[in-house]
């Protein structure tokens, strides 16, 4: 029997990709239902009102399971939620799983693991074959200090759920991802000001080009990394111009080299002076700001868009390969511990356009290899030693990515799905010719 920890998206692909393959399993979540982060009503949930999906539906959809029509493009939250509860009940998971129930400690025993849960108080031990850690990477905020104290409100994007909290007050947005620019652009509908305080340069790409969505474009023609770079950042300078032509700094790294901004209105309000670029905060002084540039300015309220940081509280760092001088657990294709052989990474990996497909290909990988363990087979035995061998190294298809904590896990789509199908297309081969497939439960 294996323990698969997380009912969210990574969650339940790990659980489907299991049932398919007939391996026993359970299933444990915090919350009372699946979806994960996509469920705002989720007291664990990061999710704020107005979210949508920043990849288009298409290119993000289980491949056995695509969304319906009528869904937009770009999907509300709400769908997001309503697309993982019908996976969920297409193939009967939930019944696998044990809801309302909080992992509390996981410990190797013998070839297994030992895990212990609580749920209503009570605390419960079991042994498992194995684990699949699927508990999601975007739940432990990352609070950086402040060059000193500030005298208004102080809160983190991951806190952030309705505009509501901006009204009438003078806001300071630190740092600019995806989510970052979403606040930044509710807030312009409800503060007295907007401010985007930013230390580095990101790119920002439209979600529509020509009707379709921007991630449906390209990819027929293979080019070479150094050309692809240079070609789709001069077509997107074409299409909407440098970042420093709406006052923010230009990024000091070549396209792709870490995740770009997907949104079409921040850089609207930046250049109808909705919003306000500012620099680096150098120093705090009650509600009075200073930036690197000299500037400064009073405000109510800021909101530190400054991304998570990995988090599994319920493992030591020690059993995970992970370093405490790393960001992020050093294992082979970001899944495959070096010696554990039962224990799986789920979903700690982030690439552009990999989509919940990738990550279902991940976790067949790993429905495959566990399988194939059983029998001993030499296709496992060559998979083992790769991965004692390459724990860490990332597949980065040759670009080198920015360091820092959020790129820590991050891959190119293109080698890592094609490390995928190698893997699974090796382990498949030694399939008994019976092995289920079982399309529901």
């Amino acid at each position: 029997m294996y323990a698969v920890i997380g009912a969210g998206p990574m969650g339940l692909a790990s659980a489907r990709n299991l049932q398919k393959l007939g391996i026993p399993f359970v299933g444990f979540e915090l919350h009372g239902d699946v979806g994960g982060l996509w469920d705002i009503d989720n007291p664990h949930s990061t999710m704020y009102q107005s979210a949508h999906l920043i990849s288009s539906k298409r290119m993000t959809e289980f491949a056995e399971f695509p969304m319906r029509d009528e869904v937009a493009p770009y999907p509300h939250h709400s769908e997001m939620r309503r697309y993982f509860r019908d996976y969920a009940e297409q193939f009967a998971l939930k019944r696998h799983y044990e809801f309302n129930t909080r992992v509390i400690e996981m410990a190797p025993d013998g070839d297994g693991w030992s895990v212990t849960t609580e749920r209503d108080g009570e605390r419960q031990t079991r042994r498992f074959d194995g684990v699949l850690i699927a508990n999601g990477t975007l739940h432990k905020p990352n609070r950086p200090a402040l060059p000193g104290p500030f005298a208004g409100e102080l809160m983190h994007s991951a806190e952030y759920r309705s505009p509501e909290i901006f009204r009438g007050k003078r806001v300071l947005i630190v740092g600019c991802g995806n989510s970052g620019a979403d606040i930044a652009v509710d807030a312009v509908h409800h503060a007295a000001s907007v401010d985007m305080s930013l230390r580095r340069g990101y790119y920002f790409l439209p979600k529509f080009v020509k009707g379709r969505p921007i991630d449906t474009l390209g990819g027929k023609l293979k080019m070479p990394r150094p050309l692809k770079q240079k070609l789709d950042a001069g077509l997107i300078r074409m299409i909407i111009g440098k970042p420093s032509d709406y006052g923010l700094p230009d990024p000091d790294y070549r396209m792709y080299e870490s995740h770009p901004v997907v949104n079409s209105l921040i850089l609207h309000h930046l250049g109808h002076g909705d919003i306000k670029p500012r620099r680096d905060i150098s120093r705090i002084d009650g509600h009075t700001v200073h930036f690197s540039d000299g500037e400064s300015a009073d405000y109510d309220l800021i909101l530190l868009a400054t991304g998570y940081l990995l988090d599994y509280p319920f493992v030591a760092r020690e059993h995970l390969n992970w370093p405490q001088n790393l960001d992020a657990p050093q294992l082979y294709m970001n899944v495959f511990h070096p010696e554990h052989h039962t224990l799986f990474m789920m979903g700690m990996i982030e690439a552009a356009g990999l989509g919940w497909e990738g990550r279902n290909l991940q976790a067949r990988l790993v429905a495959l290899y566990i399988l194939q363990r059983r029998s001993g087979t030499s296709s496992v035995t060559a998979f083992d030693q790769l991965k004692r061998e390459r724990a860490g190294v990332t597949l980065d298809g040759g670009y080198e990515y920015i360091k820092l904590a959020r790129m820590a896990y991050y891959v190119n789509k293109d080698a890592y799905l094609a490390a995928l199908r190698q893997h699974i297309g090796e382990l498949e081969r030694d399939l008994p010719a019976m092995q289920p497939q079982a399309a529901t439960a």
